[in-house]
């Protein structure tokens, strides 16, 4: 027969990956780069995030970008030198 001790430990640790993984991830930024590209929180003249062909939009306000990796808190309206419409 089974200890309890050993038991609510094997219950608790099958559990355990599935609330892992369903935990809500922080928002992320890349600093290094927003600093390389000058990014800001506001648009350019007409030159915004929500404009470019690198943005991608998100979920909810924020989105992310193709030339800013790891970072899902870019602005439809900010900019940075690497706008493109192309």
């Amino acid at each position: 027969m089974m200890n309890t001790t050993r038991r609510k430990f094997l219950q608790i640790s099958a559990l355990l990956p599935l609330f892992l993984t369903t935990q809500k991830a922080g928002a992320q930024t890349n600093a290094s780069l927003r600093k390389e590209f000058q990014y800001q929180d506001k648009p350019k003249d007409d030159m915004s995030c929500s404009s470019c062909l690198e943005f991608i939009p998100g979920s909810k306000k924020m989105g992310r970008c193709r030339v800013i990796p790891g970072d899902d808190e870019i602005s439809p309206d900010g900019y940075c030198t690497k706008w493109n419409s192309m």
